[in-house]
């Protein structure tokens, strides 16, 4: 029971900052304005680990490397500790499991973007948020878009997204369990 409290603890602590981390790089690839009460929050949670990891790891045209590593290393984190506290499974492994993780909290990061995207969109809020919400989901609903007519004027396309991002996290969360096995 102290395991999964734990876990879980440190699993919402590290998809919130690792989460935040992601979504400054996807921002700042996307080109939104950090203007924005999202961009602020995003700065303020992330800026302590980004900002000196950006003096070591500078960023390339839009892929801020730095943001990058933050994550990781914020996973890499969750993961030692549970490691150093509870001492299962092999200390080679960890890294691995930092690197599994990190692709978990893109998918579910994902999958979160077009889940507030669809509630949005059936509500048609007048928000700043709801601007950024769009131009970050837009990118992950086009290609859907593409093949996916709108249906008596609904558009589907969030739905298919996010079949295809449920059967992304059951294919890591499968490799994940055959590579430590």
């Amino acid at each position: 029971m102290f395991f999964q409290i734990t876990s879980f603890l440190l699993d919402v602590a590290a998809g919130l900052l690792g989460g935040a981390c992601l979504l400054r790089l996807y921002m700042q690839m996307q080109r939104v304005p950090f203007g924005n009460p999202v961009g602020r929050f995003v700065f303020a949670l992330t800026d302590w680990i980004v900002l000196p990891l950006r003096k070591v790891l500078p960023g390339y045209r839009r892929w801020d490397f730095a943001s990058v590593l933050a994550a990781y290393l914020i996973e890499l984190a969750q993961f030692g500790i549970l490691w150093l506290l509870f001492g299962r499974g092999n200390a080679g492994l960890v890294p691995l499991l930092a690197l599994f993780g990190l692709v978990r909290l893109v998918v579910s990061g994902a999958i979160g973007l077009v889940i507030v995207y669809a509630i949005l969109s059936w509500v048609r809020a007048d928000s700043p948020i709801t601007d950024v919400i769009d131009r970050l989901a837009a990118p992950l609903l086009r290609p859907f878009r593409r093949v996916i007519p709108l249906v008596g004027g609904f558009d589907l396309s969030p739905l298919a997204a996010l079949v295809l991002l449920q059967v992304a996290a059951i294919i890591v969360a499968s490799l994940q369990d055959a590579i430590i096995r």
